[in-house]
Protein backbone atom coordinates (compact mmCIF):
# COMPACT_ATOMS: atom_id res chain seq x y z
CA UNK A 1 0.00 0.00 0.00
CA UNK A 2 1.05 3.62 0.12
CA UNK A 3 1.78 6.66 2.22
CA UNK A 4 0.59 10.26 2.01
CA UNK A 5 1.71 13.36 3.88
CA UNK A 6 -1.15 15.57 5.06
CA UNK A 7 0.11 19.14 5.51
CA UNK A 8 -2.52 20.82 7.67
CA UNK A 9 -3.17 24.59 7.49
CA UNK A 10 0.34 25.86 6.81
CA UNK A 11 -1.00 29.22 5.67
CA UNK A 12 0.45 32.72 5.78
CA UNK A 13 -1.77 34.12 8.55
CA UNK A 14 -0.68 31.30 10.86
CA UNK A 15 3.08 31.50 10.25
CA UNK A 16 3.63 35.23 9.80
CA UNK A 17 3.33 37.96 12.44
CA UNK A 18 1.25 39.07 14.17
CA UNK A 19 -0.58 35.73 14.60
CA UNK A 20 2.24 33.27 13.96
CA UNK A 21 2.36 30.00 15.87
CA UNK A 22 5.30 29.16 18.11
CA UNK A 23 8.42 28.27 16.07
CA UNK A 24 6.69 29.05 12.79
CA UNK A 25 9.93 29.58 10.87
CA UNK A 26 11.42 26.35 12.21
CA UNK A 27 8.25 24.43 11.37
CA UNK A 28 8.18 25.72 7.78
CA UNK A 29 11.87 24.84 7.32
CA UNK A 30 11.43 21.32 8.75
CA UNK A 31 8.30 20.72 6.67
CA UNK A 32 10.06 21.90 3.52
CA UNK A 33 12.80 19.31 4.09
CA UNK A 34 10.22 16.61 4.91
CA UNK A 35 8.22 17.31 1.74
CA UNK A 36 11.35 17.28 -0.43
CA UNK A 37 12.26 13.85 0.97
CA UNK A 38 8.69 12.60 0.61
CA UNK A 39 8.41 13.67 -3.02
CA UNK A 40 11.82 12.13 -3.81
CA UNK A 41 10.52 8.84 -2.37
CA UNK A 42 7.33 9.05 -4.46
CA UNK A 43 5.09 9.81 -1.48
CA UNK A 44 1.84 11.67 -2.17
CA UNK A 45 1.74 15.17 -0.61
CA UNK A 46 -1.65 16.66 0.22
CA UNK A 47 -1.92 20.26 1.39
CA UNK A 48 -5.04 20.81 3.48
CA UNK A 49 -6.12 24.44 3.30
CA UNK A 50 -8.54 26.00 5.78
CA UNK A 51 -11.05 28.15 3.94
CA UNK A 52 -11.42 30.42 6.95
CA UNK A 53 -15.13 30.34 7.58
CA UNK A 54 -14.49 30.69 11.31
CA UNK A 55 -11.31 32.80 11.09
CA UNK A 56 -11.33 35.98 8.98
CA UNK A 57 -7.50 36.09 8.94
CA UNK A 58 -7.53 33.04 6.63
CA UNK A 59 -10.61 33.93 4.62
CA UNK A 60 -10.52 32.48 1.10
CA UNK A 61 -8.69 34.74 -1.33
CA UNK A 62 -6.93 36.88 1.28
CA UNK A 63 -3.14 36.93 1.62
CA UNK A 64 -3.41 35.11 4.97
CA UNK A 65 -5.27 32.23 3.30
CA UNK A 66 -2.39 31.44 0.92
CA UNK A 67 -0.36 28.28 1.42
CA UNK A 68 3.25 28.90 2.49
CA UNK A 69 4.89 25.76 1.15
CA UNK A 70 5.15 25.26 -2.62
CA UNK A 71 2.56 23.03 -4.29
CA UNK A 72 4.34 21.51 -7.31
CA UNK A 73 2.65 19.36 -9.92
CA UNK A 74 1.78 16.05 -8.33
CA UNK A 75 0.80 17.56 -4.97
CA UNK A 76 -2.90 17.89 -4.18
CA UNK A 77 -4.77 20.67 -2.35
CA UNK A 78 -7.88 19.82 -0.31
CA UNK A 79 -10.03 22.66 1.04
CA UNK A 80 -11.71 22.26 4.41
CA UNK A 81 -14.00 24.41 6.52
CA UNK A 82 -13.67 22.80 9.97
CA UNK A 83 -10.95 21.28 12.11
CA UNK A 84 -11.10 17.75 10.67
CA UNK A 85 -9.66 17.47 7.15
CA UNK A 86 -11.93 14.48 6.48
CA UNK A 87 -15.18 16.26 7.42
CA UNK A 88 -17.09 17.36 4.34
CA UNK A 89 -14.14 16.87 1.98
CA UNK A 90 -13.13 14.23 -0.51
CA UNK A 91 -9.97 13.38 1.46
CA UNK A 92 -10.99 9.83 2.39
CA UNK A 93 -11.95 8.99 -1.20
CA UNK A 94 -8.71 10.54 -2.49
CA UNK A 95 -6.58 8.50 -0.09
CA UNK A 96 -8.33 5.21 -0.80
CA UNK A 97 -8.31 5.79 -4.56
CA UNK A 98 -4.52 6.22 -4.37
CA UNK A 99 -4.05 3.08 -2.28
CA UNK A 100 -2.93 4.98 0.81
CA UNK A 101 -2.98 3.11 4.11
CA UNK A 102 -0.56 5.33 6.09
CA UNK A 103 -0.83 9.07 6.65
CA UNK A 104 1.90 11.31 7.98
CA UNK A 105 0.10 14.23 9.63
CA UNK A 106 1.95 17.55 10.06
CA UNK A 107 1.00 21.20 10.39
CA UNK A 108 -0.93 23.66 12.51
CA UNK A 109 -2.58 23.58 15.26
CA UNK A 110 -1.52 20.50 17.18
CA UNK A 111 -4.53 20.32 19.49
CA UNK A 112 -7.12 21.33 16.92
CA UNK A 113 -6.85 20.50 13.22
CA UNK A 114 -3.85 18.17 13.47
CA UNK A 115 -5.43 16.14 16.29
CA UNK A 116 -8.90 16.06 14.72
CA UNK A 117 -7.51 14.85 11.40
CA UNK A 118 -5.23 12.25 13.01
CA UNK A 119 -8.09 10.86 15.13
CA UNK A 120 -10.38 10.51 12.13
CA UNK A 121 -7.60 8.88 10.12
CA UNK A 122 -7.15 6.35 12.93
CA UNK A 123 -10.90 5.71 13.16
CA UNK A 124 -11.03 5.07 9.41
CA UNK A 125 -8.28 2.47 9.58
CA UNK A 126 -5.29 4.47 8.41
CA UNK A 127 -1.98 4.05 10.18
CA UNK A 128 -0.98 7.46 11.54
CA UNK A 129 2.55 8.85 11.78
CA UNK A 130 2.83 12.14 13.68
CA UNK A 131 6.44 13.30 13.38
CA UNK A 132 7.79 15.18 16.38
CA UNK A 133 8.75 18.64 15.24
CA UNK A 134 6.19 18.42 12.45
CA UNK A 135 3.36 20.23 14.21
CA UNK A 136 2.95 23.21 16.50
CA UNK A 137 0.42 25.59 17.97
CA UNK A 138 0.14 28.65 20.18
CA UNK A 139 1.01 28.92 23.85
CA UNK A 140 -2.16 28.50 25.90
CA UNK A 141 -2.48 31.65 28.03
CA UNK A 142 -2.89 31.53 31.79
CA UNK A 143 -6.41 31.71 33.12
CA UNK A 144 -5.76 33.43 36.42
CA UNK A 145 -5.75 32.93 39.23
CA UNK A 146 -5.51 29.13 39.42
CA UNK A 147 -4.74 27.89 35.92
CA UNK A 148 -1.18 28.39 34.61
CA UNK A 149 -0.14 29.01 31.03
CA UNK A 150 0.80 25.97 28.93
CA UNK A 151 3.72 26.26 26.48
CA UNK A 152 3.02 25.18 22.89
CA UNK A 153 5.64 22.43 23.12
CA UNK A 154 3.73 20.89 26.02
CA UNK A 155 0.47 21.09 24.10
CA UNK A 156 2.08 19.33 21.13
CA UNK A 157 3.45 16.58 23.38
CA UNK A 158 0.05 16.04 25.01
CA UNK A 159 -1.49 15.63 21.54
CA UNK A 160 1.08 12.94 20.73
CA UNK A 161 0.30 11.18 23.99
CA UNK A 162 -3.47 11.49 23.53
CA UNK A 163 -3.38 9.66 20.20
CA UNK A 164 -2.30 6.49 21.98
CA UNK A 165 0.02 3.62 21.24
CA UNK A 166 -1.13 3.15 17.65
CA UNK A 167 0.47 6.37 16.38
CA UNK A 168 4.16 6.41 15.44
CA UNK A 169 6.18 9.41 16.60
CA UNK A 170 9.53 9.58 14.77
CA UNK A 171 11.59 12.76 14.87
CA UNK A 172 10.70 14.69 11.73
CA UNK A 173 14.25 14.76 10.32
CA UNK A 174 14.69 11.03 11.04
CA UNK A 175 11.53 9.80 9.36
CA UNK A 176 12.66 6.99 7.06
CA UNK A 177 10.33 6.63 4.07
CA UNK A 178 11.38 3.03 3.51
CA UNK A 179 10.58 2.06 7.12
CA UNK A 180 7.94 4.62 8.14
CA UNK A 181 5.49 3.91 5.36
Amino acid sequence: MGTAVLVIDVQRALVEPPHDVVDADGLVTRLGRLLDRARSAGVLVIHVQDDGDADPSIERGTPGWELVLPVPDGDVVVAKTGDDAFDGTGLHALLTSRGVDTVVVVGIQSEMCVLATARTAQSRGFEVVLPRGGHTTYDVPADPPEVPAVPAAHVARVVEWALGDQVRLPEIDKLDWARDR
